[in-house]
């Protein structure tokens, strides 16, 4: 991978970091005075409001992972251990984005929300597990890469002592 596509995937991670600030200190405190004035239970506000902030977490975290791991590509180490801590903290991230997303489905369906959009948030829930499940193969093929880039070390230093 190039140093300018690395470049611009660190931009655009660095927007969506500034973005998701802004949601969490701007954006959740207004969602907290609209439910206040449409008469939300406490008990409705603090869940949706913390769902909302967990679910911005959940991408922060698989932002800063996602530049972690480019910053070991840019430095040709991705093929290391190194990557599978990234890797597993992006599937716990993605998962937890998954369940806070379901959560959120069944919190909203008994209070008379449209089923139609209780049912597009469990889709997104499902979808998001499925990710989750992409990146668990991913990790594998990356385990299967490492493998193979040691086998190919060790056949090297035997042909070069060979010759």
């Amino acid at each position: 991978m190039g140093s300018l596509t690395i470049a611009i995937l660190k931009a655009v991670i660095a927007m969506s970091l500034a973005g998701s600030v802004f949601v969490q200190v701007w954006l959740l405190p207004l969602i907290w005075i609209d439910l206040d004035q449409a008469g939300a239970e406490m008990w409705a506000k603090v869940a949706l409001i913390t769902i909302f902030a967990l679910g911005v977490l959940t991408m922060q975290v698989f932002a800063v992972c996602i530049w972690l791991l480019l910053t070991l590509v840019r430095r040709g180490a991705v093929f290391s251990r190194a990557a599978f801590r990234y890797v597993d903290v992006i599937i716990g991230a993605i998962g937890t984005a998954s369940a806070l997303a379901f959560l959120l489905a069944v919190l909203l369906a008994p209070g008379g929300t449209a089923p139609g959009i209780v049912g597009l948030i469990c889709g997104a829930s499902f979808v998001l597990a499925g990710v989750a499940l992409l990146v668990v193969v991913m990790r594998r093929l990356l385990t299967q890469a490492i493998e193979r880039e040691n086998q190919v070390k060790a056949l090297r230093s035997e042909l070069d002592e060979m010759v």
